[in-house]
């Protein structure tokens, strides 16, 4: 099989195509699309815990730990105890994180228009079903 026909090779690059695109896209914001997607998840409902964002991310437990401490140091996150469960922390999106909310997803919305420009309506579509049923499928 050539390298070109090899399925992980071609969406390995063209995932790094548009990680590189967002990256550029965000570095206004001092933020990664790895903590853009933890600011999504707590934009969406705040007060989660890294596993139940790790999860939703499909990241593992010493990787967000790591993000979110470069994330509280940026002052977007903190880390407080969950107050039903002291052993459990809950992750929060300070005032700072809340703010970003608006430009950032104005820089979502155009890097997602401007990767699939290339397909029509019905194109994009498919792509993402055909996206969605990879990443949900069990193979193994």
């Amino acid at each position: 099989m050539e390298l070109n026909e090899c399925i992980n090779f071609l969406l390995t690059k063209a995932q790094h195509t548009v990680f590189q695109y967002l990256k550029t896209n965000l570095a206004q914001f001092d933020v990664t699309p790895v903590q853009y997607g933890i600011l999504k998840c707590l934009w969406d409902e705040d007060g989660q815990t890294p596993k139940q964002i790790a999860r939703t991310l499909s990241l593992d437990g010493s990787t967000i730990t790591g993000i979110l401490d470069r994330m509280e140091n940026k002052n977007l996150v903190r880390r407080t105890p969950d107050p039903d469960d002291r052993r459990t922390l809950k992750v929060v999106i300070t005032n700072q994180g809340r703010e970003l909310r608006e430009c950032i997803e104005e820089v979502i919305e155009e890097v997602n228009k401007r990767i699939l420009e290339i397909f029509t309506s019905e194109e994009q579509e498919q792509l993402k079903k055909f996206l969605e049923q990879i990443a949900n499928r069990q193979v193994f």
